[in-house]
């Protein structure tokens, strides 16, 4: 597993308003093959809760925050708030992770290396435990 890490897209500053971009491979490390996003979460529900064997995931903050929660294989959990729509988070495979404390209004944008695959999630964090313990 590679150590999630926060990656920062190019932002153009205009009196307009600002704009983003993201292109592969300069700030992402893999060709998207799918993208997702969630909104109108209601409050106090957690999205997530699940790792992939193979897929690596960058996610952004479109509107307003959220904290991704990651759970080691080991218990120990580390919190990364998103908040900025220029920033986004790469999570490689492998990393169990849970999304949760969504704004008002907040989108959260998933960009996929891999197509929708029901078989590629690992849900079941005892399964997560020894295949991570095996790398």
């Amino acid at each position: 597993m590679i150590v999630p890490q926060k990656i920062n897209f190019p932002k153009i500053t205009d009196p307009r308003g600002n704009l983003s971009f993201i292109q592969f491979p300069d700030q992402i490390p893999f060709e998207i093959k799918r993208v997702f996003w969630t909104f109108n979460v209601p409050s106090g529900e957690i999205r997530g809760g699940h790792a992939y064997r193979s897929q690596d995931e960058v996610i952004i903050a479109l509107s307003g925050s959220f904290d991704v929660v990651i759970t080691h294989y080991t218990g120990i959990e580390e919190r990364i708030q998103l908040n900025k729509s220029n920033e986004g988070l790469f999570l490689s495979s492998k990393t169990w992770r849970h999304l949760e404390n969504f704004s008002t209004n907040s989108v959260s944008l998933h960009l996929s290396s891999k197509q929708f695959d029901q078989d590629d999630y690992l849900r079941d964090f005892k399964e997560f435990e020894i295949l991570s313990q095996d790398e």
